[in-house]
């Protein structure tokens, strides 16, 4: 009954900071200000401790964003880890996950940030984790070993920003130094980390080893959006620079990861692709010179991403926790409502027209239609937008028009509790993108084009519907696509190979090296020079001077002989 209310206030409390921010983001949109509160902690002498928080309406309206989801996935949890013997340590670690997510947006200050920056980590390896087993432990490390590069690049540009006077940022977007290059490359190299860009992307699938409602909060609105929030923050600086590689990067990332999702099986690895290829579209519209595009997709798509991730906790849930959509089918008529809510946060995540997703990722790509970039951009961009509706339809194929498939002990309820919390997600996922576009856009967003670029966008997505419906048929009498190009679906799968390079390639040699040594010093000829033939010259000569003790008399009459022997002689 205490477990009870402690979820339920807390999710009642962050329901509330989030109404509370919302209506604050609203005030300072209209008002137009802009807040910075420093709250000094210790003056001593020249030393001066203080902690700033900026309040302005993008901070405000992306924590309040955050606040809401957290409010709906910790009701959700109270349901979803009912069986766990540890709930409330649960609930401890995603409320400290949330208040380092807040400390990170609410931060003009880079060591302030740092705080919020390095808590995420430190807990989101704990939540990783939280299962304790093999799979867990590794998954974990991989991700805290990742997200160290990215802390240890914020800490190299804390000691970059000395050239500064100070370390609000805010003050020192404009000015232009030769040797600014630095202090961005390290920026975009912890927002690399933090949102699994291409060369950091394996940790974004690996960490799905955690509980689905903290799957459901790092994969919409904290953890993973960090890097680019960052960035947006710092991208008036960033603009001084040329970023077409760290574009490209970005663009082969949403392209990777839309290509994996369509030979994945793993139902919540397939929602963890599908959050990194919406990451490299916010990298990617954001290097072309629109943060405001990309803020705006940022926050449409974590309501529709933690709905996706919500739905198929349940689904998993009530599978006996297999998470292979291969074993589910039919499951239209055993979760109505869940599987109602799952086709919208699908629809608003394919761009649907007129749901949330429609509204941002159309403005991104008639807006990056109208940039000054090359064929290969342009021609990447609407194929990931085609294998994104192509994952989509695998995953309606494979749980809803399949027949019931190989399980037969299920358990369908749909928790009231669940159902509750998936509701308010349901009217965000339809409605925020219309709203939103009025509220961050002071003018509407009026673009003319000619009509087949206008209707290309739909043309690649009902490519991508045929293609997804026809890679996906499976029958037991027929040839899976999968098997047929099994290399190509490996490959694709595998993350182009990047899991085994972020792993085992880098440990591989170090490991053998290590082998070796033991192998040829510890058990080897070492081993017999240093421990046993030591202790072999020990015993022959404790021998020999047993043998001088016990007959030490013979030996003088010998000896006394042979010297006099030799004495005559002479």
């Amino acid at each position: 009954m205490k477990m009870n209310f402690f979820y339920l206030f807390s999710s009642f409390f962050l329901f509330f900071m989030g109404m509370m921010m919302f209506l604050l983001s609203f005030f300072f949109i209209y008002s137009d200000n802009l807040y910075i509160l420093d709250w000094e902690f210790i003056s001593i002498n020249s030393l001066m401790i203080t902690l700033t928080l900026i309040f302005d309406w993008m901070s405000m309206m992306f924590s309040g964003c955050v606040f809401f989801i957290s409010s709906m996935v910790v009701m959700y949890s109270h349901s979803y880890m009912l069986g766990d013997n540890n709930k409330i340590r649960f609930l401890y670690l995603v409320l400290m996950f949330i208040f380092s997510m807040f400390m990170l947006i609410m931060s003009p200050n880079l060591i302030s940030i740092l705080i919020g920056w390095d808590g995420l980590g430190l807990v989101s390896y704990c939540l990783v984790i939280y299962f304790q087993n093999f799979k867990s432990y590794s998954a974990g490390m991989l991700t805290i070993l990742t997200n160290r590069i990215g802390d240890v690049a914020i800490l190299l540009s804390i000691s970059w920003m000395m050239n500064f006077g100070s370390w609000h940022y805010f003050y020192y977007l404009n000015m232009y130094f030769d040797w600014l290059y630095i202090l961005i490359f390290l920026l975009i190299l912890a927002s690399f980390t933090k949102s699994a860009q291409i060369p950091f992307s394996s940790w974004l699938p690996a960490a799905m080893a955690a509980p689905t409602p903290v799957s459901a909060l790092v994969h919409s609105s904290t953890l993973v959006t960090a890097g680019v929030y960052l960035l947006i923050r710092f991208s008036e600086m960033l603009y001084m620079f040329n970023c077409d590689l760290f574009l490209i990067l970005s663009l082969m990332t949403m392209f990777m990861s839309g290509l994996g999702a369509n030979f994945e099986f793993d139902l919540k690895k397939i929602i963890a692709l599908s959050t990194l290829s919406q990451l490299g579209l916010m990298m990617t519209i954001l290097f072309m010179g629109y943060p405001m595009l990309s803020y705006f997709h940022l926050l449409t798509h974590a309501f529709f991403k933690a709905l996706l991730f919500l739905c198929a906790g349940l689904m998993i849930h009530v599978m006996n926790d297999t998470q292979d959509i291969r074993f589910m089918g039919g499951l239209t008529h055993q979760l109505p409502f869940t599987i109602s809510c799952f086709c919208i946060s699908n629809l608003s995540l394919c761009g649907f027209p007129f749901m949330s997703g429609f509204y941002s990722k159309d403005l991104i790509v008639e807006v990056m239609t109208f940039s000054e970039s090359n064929f290969f951009i342009y021609l990447i961009m609407f194929i990931s937008i085609g294998l994104t509706v192509s994952y989509s339809i695998r995953l309606f194929y494979y749980t809803m028009v399949l027949s019931p498939n190989f399980y037969v002990h299920q358990m369908y309820v749909e928790d009231k509790l669940m159902n509750f919390s998936m509701i308010f997600l349901v009217t965000m996922s339809i409605t925020s993108g219309s709203f939103m576009s009025w509220l961050i856009f002071s003018t509407p967003v009026f673009l003319v084009l000619p009509f087949f670029l206008k209707i290309f966008s739909i043309i690649m997505i009902i490519l991508g519907l045929f293609f997804g419906y026809s890679f996906s048929l499976f029958n037991m009498n027929m040839k899976s696509f999968f098997m047929e190009t099994y290399n190509f679906s490996f490959f694709s799968a595998s993350m182009w190979f990047m899991p085994f390079f972020s792993t085992s390639f880098m440990s591989k040699n170090f490991l053998n090296y290590s082998n070796n040594l033991n192998s040829n010093l510890e058990l080897g000829w070492g081993e017999y020079i240093f421990s046993k033939l030591s202790f072999f010259y020990v015993v022959v000569l404790s021998k020999l001077i047993e043998f001088f003790y016990y007959n030490n008399l013979k030996i003088y009459m010998i000896s006394f002989f042979l010297f006099l022997f030799i004495f005559i002689s002479f």
